[in-house]
């Protein structure tokens, strides 16, 4: 898991290495974050999760003294202006290589804060991965940008999988009884992931990065060729949310489509 991360960052990393300062402030795709909001994001979040695992008692005091979550995550890119793009990354590779250190040495077993419920180190890491990801694809698009996808998108489509009833639920909405099968084509070009009963009523079917795109809401279903079937997996695919928090307000249909 710790090589997976580490490899993810390693994948954005020469995209920001060739900015120049004007890059920096550059709109992406997401409403209202530029490129130094996605990069702050990801340093101080990736600070945030080293202090959970190695002063989980400071972590807590710091989650539990917030009034307003979403407006502090609002804040971060503008709390750190003062950081030009050079520095931002350095302060990324920076929180990122101390994040790996501590979990490489942390007991396996360890449970974390978070600002949900508390998680096992294999998930907090599985959540920097898909983070990492996903605001890194929001970079790449915005430069227009290909990075090759990786088998390292297993982490993403199944965090995308076991988040369904999230999906669900943090928009007020019932989760559906439902059996649904996923079936992925993998990066490699000749292997497959699924998820979910084979004699499932309903399905979605595809590409792994699209999926994967998709349940980050780094792209609509509708510029897809993802096919899906069924009443309530046509439902989830339109509000499918691998993060946790408010609901995301996505993509709209052909406003931005990841080069493939």
């Amino acid at each position: 898991m710790v090589i997976d991360l580490r490899d993810e960052v390693a994948s954005v990393l020469p995209i920001l290495d060739g900015l120049a300062r004007a890059d920096w402030q550059t709109p992406t795709p997401a409403v209202g974050w530029n490129v130094h909001d996605q990069v702050s994001h990801l340093a101080h979040f990736d600070h945030l999760t080293r202090l959970s695992i190695q002063s989980p008692v400071e972590f807590a005091s710091l989650r539990d003294g917030l009034t307003d979550l979403q407006a502090y995550i609002d804040g971060i890119g503008r709390g750190n202006q003062w950081r030009d793009g050079e520095a931002t990354t350095a302060w990324w590779r920076s929180e990122n290589r101390e994040l790996r250190d501590a979990a490489t040495v942390a007991e396996p077993s360890t449970r974390v804060p978070w600002f949900g419920p508390p998680m096992s180190l294999a998930s907090k890491l599985t959540a920097r991965i898909v983070e990492t990801w996903a605001h890194g694809q929001d970079v790449a698009d915005t430069f227009g940008v290909t990075r090759e996808p990786t088998a390292r998108l297993a982490h993403v489509a199944r965090i995308g999988v076991l988040a369904f009833a999230n999906s669900f639920r943090t928009r007020g909405l019932s989760v559906p009884d439902a059996n649904i099968r996923v079936e992925l084509s993998a990066p490699d070009g000749f292997s497959s992931w699924s998820w979910g009963p084979e004699d499932a009523d309903e399905s979605v079917v595809g590409d792994a990065k699209e999926f994967c795109l998709v349940v980050t809401q780094r792209c609509h279903i509708a510029d897809t060729a993802l096919v899906v079937r069924g009443q309530n997996a046509q439902r989830w695919m339109t509000i499918a949310q691998a993060f946790a928090g408010q609901p995301g307000v996505g993509r709209s249909p052909n406003k931005t489509v990841p080069k493939a």
